[in-house]
């Protein structure tokens, strides 16, 4: 009785591998009848800016109905390209991550069409303390003397001068992947020629701070500034001015107001039979 037990259990898993090794085989026929393609890959991580060879990429199958539009399916189509983002390993080569035919490798092929790159010299306090990195956006503020020929002799201010600036590199190093912090010495913004300009002039007329904001964050808010007597809430004194009594016919001439003394005068009280008078003198 424990026999024929035994034998029925083990005809039972004989019948159940049988049938799982028939559903597996035909599982994977299937998929060996999937259409597929030849896509160029990553098999290294490629920083932007870098002019890719054949060691960097390799040709993998790729399902037709989910190849990504702008995928190339030759090495030679991607060769001697260069990446104007960074790539990751497995990733596929798109036309939309690469520069234009014939663009040179290195910084300048990431830069946008239109704009210009401009190096800033900063230390670890006008650098946002190295956190702002390639990729991250940034404010510029300015903090220098009024120009005398505005009433503003020996009045300092700060103010922002540029706003939603792109950081393209820090020092020598464009990757964007890493977010530690780096404390460098020059920092490389995207800026459109009107802008380069400022930040020209900026630099050269008092000292510069890089104010660092959100990358989703694109409103752009314009500030007066503020001089130090604003900022310690003292009120401003502005200069009164009068106009001048003139003819109808002649313009008004303004002049600043003086306070007037009036003169000292000396009255005697005459008492007369026809009345009294006060003669002053």
């Amino acid at each position: 009785m424990r026999n024929i037990k035994a034998m029925g259990l083990l005809i039972l898993a004989l019948l159940t591998g049988l049938a799982a090794a028939v559903y597996a085989s035909g599982w994977v026929s299937r998929q060996g009848n999937i259409a597929s393609n030849k896509v160029v890959v990553a098999v290294v991580d490629i920083e932007l800016g870098s002019k890719i060879n054949a060691q960097m990429l390799s040709t993998v199958d790729w399902p037709s109905g989910s190849v990504p539009p702008g995928a190339f399916n030759e090495l030679k189509d991607v060769e001697d390209r260069v990446a104007k983002i960074s790539v990751l390993r497995g990733e596929a080569i798109l036309e939309g991550k690469l520069a234009p035919v014939g663009t040179k490798g290195g910084l300048s092929a990431v830069i946008a069409a239109g704009k210009r790159a401009m190096t800033v010299r900063v230390n670890d306090v006008v650098g946002v303390a190295g956190f702002a990195l390639p990729g991250n956006y940034v404010d510029v503020m300015v903090n220098a003397q009024q120009d005398k020929d505005k009433g503003e002799e020996g009045k300092q201010i700060s103010k922002t001068v540029l706003e939603h600036v792109l950081v393209l590199a820090v020092a020598q190093e464009a990757g964007r992947d890493d977010t530690k912090p780096k404390v460098v010495s020059a920092v490389t913004l995207e800026l459109s020629p009107e802008d380069s300009e400022k930040l020209d002039l900026a630099r050269s007329v008092g000292t510069l701070s890089l104010v660092l904001r959100n990358q989703v964050d694109k409103a752009t808010v314009a500030t007066t500034g503020i001089t130090k007597r604003q900022l310690f809430g003292d009120k401003e004194i502005l200069p009164v001015s009068v106009v001048a009594a003139a003819p109808a016919t002649a313009k008004p001439r303004a002049f600043i107001s003086k306070p007037v003394m009036a003169p000292t005068m000396e009255c005697v009280e005459v008492i007369q039979s026809s009345g009294r008078a006060l003669n002053c003198f």
